[in-house]
């Protein structure tokens, strides 16, 4: 018996009102901020994603899905959003339009990790990024628009931790202060960062094992070892964010995980969890698409993971709005009432009014049930005296009350009666 493959999951009737809540917040958010919607390949090629995520880092040695295609291509499932929208805007030229330019994306994202909850092996995410301005006002925009998402869908008690990871200029001299302490502990680091020691060294912040992450309290801080104009863009960073009414929290070993980061990193939590449960987490990269083979080009971003925002959504007990459930059910008895009950059904889909009819020959008791456990607030009853004189039988399930409607006013008596409390489905907007 075939099951959902580990790590991933079925997105089952009952959830999809918590993402299309999650999705409809969104999409206010995005056209309050100026924000258009992209959408890239699920695949690209597995070149784009060792070169800008980094070889050192756990996402392209151990979590990457690379396939090799009929044509000998090396091609990668998308581990992460950041990489193809900085490809697409190199590639569509965006770089000669006003810029910023501002994008966001609705994607799933693919990385073999262990399965835990709120980690996935194929997750989905909503990422936003801002391509083609350095200012540190537009950083705090950034991390606003994150603590706003939130704030929009009722989550409380996050906490928002910021950090400065450098430059080009400035990291490498801190690099060499965070090799020089660590390599007083290699003894007793895990294999993984005896590995991140010599690779990649600011890795060793990101370490999860609890056998590591007390080494890294007593680190060097990136933050006091900034150059002039990345310490002048942390400075600027927390003066906006001030402005902002935002509460955050200097965390010295918040890294990020992927290695074209630069200057400011910022995640937002669950105020009684770590980092394992980040709802968001983003920064500045700044050299990302030159990398790529564009102009030097300053971007920031932010991406969050909706099955965590489901997960904590839950946690928290936040009323969710239903579904809209079909408004009417078309009950028929016996052949006669067929062809009415079709012609009925189409007439009022045609009026958006949200509808279901049985197919097959049933009994009025089975078909009243059946209008019942789809949530169905009417029906309308078809029988041969009714097609004889013309009208239905319209039966609130509510309150149990019926009355004979003229199949010619039913649209109009049922958009009277559900104006303002039911959902109706316009087909036209």
């Amino acid at each position: 018996m075939f099951q959902a493959p580990r790590g991933t999951q079925d997105i089952l009737p009952e959830d999809q009102r918590f993402i299309h809540f999650i999705q409809e917040k969104v999409k206010v958010l995005a056209h309050l901020y100026g924000y258009y919607r992209i959408d890239t390949p699920t695949f690209e090629e597995a070149g784009l994603f060792v070169r800008t995520v980094g070889e050192g880092t756990d996402i392209v040695e151990k979590e990457m899905y690379t396939f090799t295609d009929l044509s000998g291509g090396q091609m990668t499932l998308r581990p992460e959003g950041t990489a193809p929208v900085c490809r697409a805007y190199i590639e569509h030229g965006m770089a000669s339009l006003a810029q910023p330019i501002k994008l966001y994306y609705h994607a799933p994202i693919f990385r073999y990790e262990r399965p835990q909850a709120g980690r996935f092996r194929q997750h989905h995410q909503f990422g936003f990024e801002a391509i083609g301005e350095a200012d540190a006002s537009l950083d705090a925009e950034m991390i606003d628009m994150a603590w706003r998402l939130f704030a929009s869908l009722g989550l409380q008690s996050l906490t928002l931790q910021i950090n400065s990871i450098g430059c080009s200029q400035c990291r490498p001299a801190y690099l060499g202060k965070l090799k020089e302490y660590y390599r007083g502990l290699n003894a007793e680091l895990c294999g993984d960062c005896k590995v991140r020691l010599e690779k990649n060294t600011l890795r060793l912040l990101d370490c999860k094992k609890t056998t590591c992450q007390p080494f890294a309290d007593g680190s060097p801080h990136s933050a006091t070892h900034l150059c002039s104009e990345c310490d002048e863009h942390f400075g600027q960073l927390r003066k906006n964010l001030n402005a902002l009414g935002l509460t955050y929290s200097i965390n010295p070993r918040l890294v990020r995980g992927l290695d074209y980061y630069n200057k400011t990193v910022f995640e937002i939590q669950p105020a009684d969890e770590g980092g394992q449960s980040t709802l968001a987490g983003g920064g500045r990269y700044d050299g990302l698409i030159a990398e790529l083979g564009g102009h030097s080009t300053p971007a920031v971003g932010f991406a969050t993971g909706i099955e965590r925002i489901v997960l904590n959504l839950k946690k928290q007990n936040i009323c969710i709005p239903e579904i809209a459930k079909p408004v009417i059910y078309v009950a028929w008895l016996g052949e006669v009432a067929r062809e009415v009950a079709i012609k009925t059904t189409v007439a009022l889909r045609r009026n958006s009014i949200s509808t279901l009819c049985t197919y097959t020959p049933r009994s009025l008791k089975s078909q009243l049930r059946q209008a019942d456990g789809a949530g169905c607030r009417y029906v309308a009853i078809i029988g041969e005296d009714e097609v004889t004189r013309g009208v239905l039988t319209l039966r609130d399930l509510d309150t149990a009350q019926q009355e004979a409607v003229t199949i010619e006013r039913l649209a109009e008596e049922l958009t009277n009666r559900t104006s303002g409390s039911e959902k109706r489905f316009d087909v036209n907007a």
